[in-house]
């Protein structure tokens, strides 16, 4: 058993797309699902469909590449671990790498990214970092 799931998963995302993978198999969870449809309104993954029955489902992700092949992914930080959770109110919620990479937030309106949770003035806990 994983102690920390939300850092597999995206640990499994920067992986595949560093070796240039373009589908990406990770245990399904609605908190994955819902982190994989921030990331696609991102721009950063294609689409996230859940496969499988019963206790074997599985998220399968589909990753995106630019026109010369280069990851959309490059690398990620997890800020709120299991052993140390960390929360910010919307007024201290700042822009990831100057405003190229994205912050994800628990919020009480789902996951969001740090512009998303800016304009909806809602804060929550600091998930991770991804640029």
């Amino acid at each position: 058993m994983l102690s920390d799931p939300i850092a597999d998963f995206i640990i499994r995302l920067k992986n595949a797309q560093l070796v240039g993978r373009r589908l990406v198999l990770a245990p399904y969870s609605e908190l994955k699902q819902a982190i994989a449809e921030a990331l696609i309104h991102a721009g950063l993954i294609k689409s996230a469909q859940k496969k499988g029955k019963k206790v074997r489902k599985n998220l399968e992700v589909e990753l995106i590449y630019d026109a010369v092949g280069a990851p959309r992914i490059r690398a990620v930080r997890r800020i709120s671990k299991p052993s140390r959770r960390v929360y910010r109110p919307v007024s201290q919620i700042r822009a990831v790498r100057h405003g190229y990479g994205f912050g994800f937030y628990s919020t009480p309106k789902g996951i969001l990214t740090d512009r998303a949770a800016r304009e909806q003035k809602v804060g929550g806990e600091y998930l991770f970092e991804i640029w």
